[in-house]
């Protein structure tokens, strides 16, 4: 059993929790990842370590309430247990050899950016980043990039809060004026980190994005992780739990990889909204 430590509410829909983790803790680098259960009978679900205190043995997760499973571990508070919490796993985000990187986050995915940006401040690397929401209401962890960023580029889709526009606009502007990077990462929606992969393609920057499919076991065992890379005209299968999350964007199959996430919507609604009838009949009671 793990405890949680603190918990705190990001927005409406996102969470950070602290969990008891010490041998977690010691080991996870940037860019890995855990398996956790809420409960004995529960299903496993992936979420990226996005922070570690080893003297404390604590690991910092981020995560959106979108399925049954984040509904339940939604509803623990601080001093209660989940039942497993499994890693480090994945491979960690490469950063040798890169003095000049620019990190490109969307939503949900800048809880797994703001640990690799952080990172690459340390390492002494010039860190341009770049966070995108739909709107004020739904930003997150904007001071923490400001702390490890050289600039930052806050975008929302309506306009509400800093820069109007996705993500690509400060992306493009930069890479048109004759900016150049040594690598961009960009973390997100799938339809967004296709759309940077295309923005950088013509100034050929390398562009590593990182995959966050559909996972049971975290071994490479049940193969639900597994996506498509198109290399040299050949169509090769990795699985982005043991050979990932991280790939290079410009031979991922991207209109694959959206059809199988789209999958399991409709079920993943319906096993929420149980959840939280769940929960509304045990409070009316």
């Amino acid at each position: 059993m793990y405890r949680i430590l603190r918990k705190k509410v990001l927005n409406p829909t996102v969470t950070q929790m602290e969990i008891e983790a010490p041998l977690v803790a010691r080991k996870a680098k940037p860019g890995q990842f855990i398996i956790l259960r809420v409960s004995e009978d529960g299903e496993r679900i992936p979420l990226t370590v996005a922070g570690t205190d080893p003297e404390e043995g604590s690991v910092k997760i981020i995560f959106q309430v979108v399925g049954a499973t984040t509904e339940l571990l939604n509803h623990k508070n601080e001093g209660e247990y989940i039942q497993d919490f499994a890693g480090p796993l994945g491979v960690p985000t490469h950063t040798e050899g890169i003095s000049k990187v620019c990190i490109v986050g969307g939503g949900v995915g800048c809880a797994i950016a703001m640990p690799v940006a952080q990172e690459f401040k340390r390492l002494g690397a010039e860190v341009t980043s770049i966070i995108g929401f739909r709107s004020r209401d739904l930003l997150i962890l904007e001071d923490e990039f400001a702390a490890c960023s050289d600039r930052l580029f806050v975008m929302t889709d309506d306009g509400s809060y800093g820069r109007h526009g996705n993500v690509t606009v400060p992306l493009k502007e930069m890479l048109e004026a004759g900016e150049r990077f040594d690598m961009i990462i960009t973390i997100g929606p799938l339809v967004m980190m296709k759309f940077v992969t295309l923005t950088a393609k013509p100034y050929g920057v390398p562009v590593t994005v990182s995959m966050n499919p559909i996972m049971i076991d975290g071994t490479g065992m049940c193969g639900g992780c597994r996506i498509s890379l198109v290399r040299g005209g050949e169509r090769i299968t990795k699985f982005a739990c043991v050979d990932g999350p991280d790939f290079d964007g410009y031979e991922i199959d991207f209109d694959e990889a959206m059809s199988r996430g789209r999958m399991y919507a409709d079920f993943e609604r319906r096993a929420r909204e149980k959840a939280c009838n769940l929960f509304k009949k045990e409070a009316e009671l």
